[in-house]
């Protein structure tokens, strides 16, 4: 990238987003962040508003002419504006998939326009290890099918709206030789993500800096893979601006599995040794109709081989984080 880009973050007052635009930041470039704060929070962004290369938008990417203007002024673009997490998923399937395949689309169509006119954006677009459904495979590689259930089940509308995306995204690279890259995310946790979606890790410290029981849905056997939003972050970046990265779909995240079980005995360990356990059904926790996926292990060679990806948190060191920020919060 050169010295000083045009940024472009939709969501950038999401937890990841807003970690994308510090980094973004701390290299010397302009950051444009759109987000409506339906699920981020202005003070995500408290360390950098104000800061001079930053122009902060409060509006939605479901707005075109919002998204002309500020896609039509950006150098690369960040495309992380979604709907996210399990438990608003189960409860707003109609919100969930008009909001990740509406803003994607015009997000492309914009920059679908500029690279007809041979002006080509590198663009990042953020998918999810959700896309894989529940294929039977113990690890998941991108070129591996998407296997999702009925129809009846409306935790697979998130999946299936992200695969839509994915799509879009690629036939614009086909298509007009748009540079975008589809990434993947597997289980990205660190500090300001809140468990008020059902995020798992942040849900579980909460509970054990209160004192409470950590709730595990089921038998607490699904397994999941944890890797630190600033890893991940990086990733993102070294794609971006990796030329011969555009046109494919990457698994971002950790490949060192550990079960739901596991991930609250070392929370407890860590935070609060006198906390406990409970079990709850999906049922209780959700609705009748909840599915999950037992295993989520992804393959990581393709995003090593591109970038010489390498996370540096391990889960601990995650852990760690999450209570430290959350500890400073209260």
């Amino acid at each position: 990238m050169n010295s000083s880009a045009n940024c472009l973050i939709t969501g950038g007052a999401g937890f990841i987003g807003s970690h994308l635009t510090e980094k973004l930041l701390e290299q010397g470039h302009r950051v444009i962040v759109v987000d409506d704060l339906s699920t981020g929070q202005a003070d995500n962004l408290a360390a950098v508003m104000g800061h001079e290369r930053l122009e902060y938008i409060q509006g939605t990417v479901e707005d075109e002419a919002l998204v002309s203007d500020v896609v039509g002024r950006a150098d690369r673009v960040y495309h992380l504006a979604a709907a996210v997490g399990v438990a608003l998923i189960a409860k707003q399937p109609i919100q969930t998939i008009e909001r990740n395949i509406y803003p994607t689309q015009l997000v492309l169509d914009r920059l679908g326009k500029r690279a007809a006119k041979g002006d080509y954006v590198p663009t990042f677009i953020a998918s999810t290890s959700e896309v894989y459904g529940k294929n039977p495979k113990g690890t998941w590689m991108e070129e591996d099918d998407l296997v999702f259930g009925a129809t009846t089940r409306p935790r697979w509308s998130y999946g299936v709206s992200k695969a839509i995306d994915e799509f879009l995204a690629l036939a614009h690279n086909k298509d007009y030789g748009l540079p975008v890259v589809v990434g993947r995310f597997f289980n990205v946790v660190g500090p300001r993500q809140t468990g008020a979606y059902g995020m798992v890790l942040p849900r579980f410290v909460e509970a054990a800096i209160r004192g409470d029981s950590l709730i595990v849905h089921d038998d607490g056997a699904q397994v999941r893979c944890f890797a630190h939003v600033d890893d991940v972050i990086s990733a993102v970046v070294k794609l971006v601006d990796t030329p011969t990265a555009a046109g494919r779909v990457y698994n971002i995240g950790s490949d060192v599995p550990v079960s739901i079980l596991e991930l609250a005995e070392r929370v407890i360990a860590r935070v609060n040794p006198a906390a406990k356990v409970e079990f709850t059904s999906y049922a209780e926790a959700y609705d009748e109709s909840f599915e999950d996926i037992r295993r989520r292990v992804p393959v990581l060679d393709r995003i090593r081989d591109a970038i010489a990806y390498q996370p540096h948190h391990d889960l601990d060191a995650i852990i760690d984080s999450v209570a430290e920020y959350q500890r400073a919060a209260t």
